[in-house]
């Protein structure tokens, strides 16, 4: 049981922190962004590039990954997403937009470096073992700290920073935010960068774990869209509740389930069909939006 929980809280929080970067997206500028997925896989590879091939430190490749990817969200945002916003009035272009972005990157991920599996030497060696009833290696205890540190440090940010307090005016309302003079244009790109920014530092936190390749783009991206789900669109709170309770899910059904072939997300995607008929806005999401 303490091995279950523990696997549950470490994948938990790696999940979350993929969610809130899709949720924010999604709360300031209500795109769902189909690319999210292929930008956690193009962080990692910018750290196994700096990290593997330059020979720099694990910080210096985490730090790249942040300031690339947060780069491509603002360009991506300023230049693709603004533009299409404004000149159309369906919801359904900037959906075809994101699936647009999101094969160009999976195109770009191809050239630049490849299909095969890279990886991270691991940054810390060494198993923690507690009389064999929970055993987890060091790196992985070290990425799951890293991760929830993250957490903590954009939810502070959102809750006590100028920006942070802007862009939750502008999730809640566009308009009055816009009266009060909040400047919607340059949130939004910011709100998009960090949420872009939160993709490429999950995936430079696994690739020292899982490795990356160029298939884990879409299935990340699955998994995120159901983590909002759970937790409510465009809920801060709950895109970390959805992260932990999918993370649970997960450990849970690879351990109980695993006797009985892989069916762990065929129980988790029936179970979410029927929670979601029950509770279509998520746990914590309204039943008016």
């Amino acid at each position: 049981m303490e091995q279950i929980i523990a696997n549950g809280l470490y994948l938990g929080a790696q999940y979350a922190l993929i969610a809130l970067g899709l949720t924010l997206i999604f709360s300031l500028m209500n795109v769902l962004n189909f690319a999210h997925g292929q930008m956690y896989v193009f962080g990692g590879f910018i750290t196994y590039s700096v990290v593997s091939q330059l020979g720099m430190p694990f910080i210096v490749g985490l730090i790249a990954s942040a300031v690339t990817l947060a780069a491509m969200g603002a360009l991506i945002e300023r230049f693709l997403f603004r533009t299409v916003i404004r000149r159309s009035a369906r919801e359904e272009s900037t959906m075809l937009l994101a699936a647009g972005i999101a094969f160009f990157l999976d195109a770009v991920i191809l050239l630049l470096f490849g299909e095969k599996q890279r990886g991270v030497p691991k940054i810390v060696n060494g198993v923690f073992n507690w009389d064999f009833r929970l055993i987890m290696p060091y790196d992985r205890i070290l990425i799951g700290v890293l991760a929830v540190a993250m957490i903590v440090c954009f939810i502070l940010f959102m809750q006590y920073s100028k920006a942070g307090r802007a862009m939750r005016a502008l999730a809640q309302d566009r308009t009055a935010a816009q009266l009060m003079g909040v400047d919607v244009d340059r949130y939004s790109m910011i709100g998009f960068a960090l949420g872009a920014m939160l993709a490429g530092l999950v995936g430079a936190l696994l690739v020292t774990i899982t490795g990356i390749n160029l298939g884990m783009g879409g299935p990340t991206s699955v998994k995120a869209f159901m983590m909002i789900m759970i937790g409510g669109a465009g809920v801060i709170s709950g895109a970390i509740a959805g992260g932990f309770i999918l993370g649970m899910m997960e450990s849970v059904g690879l351990s109980v389930l695993s006797s009985f072939g892989d069916i762990t997300y065929l129980v988790i995607f029936a179970s979410l069909m029927v929670f979601l008929a029950i509770r279509p806005q998520g746990l914590m999401g309204k039943p008016w939006g």
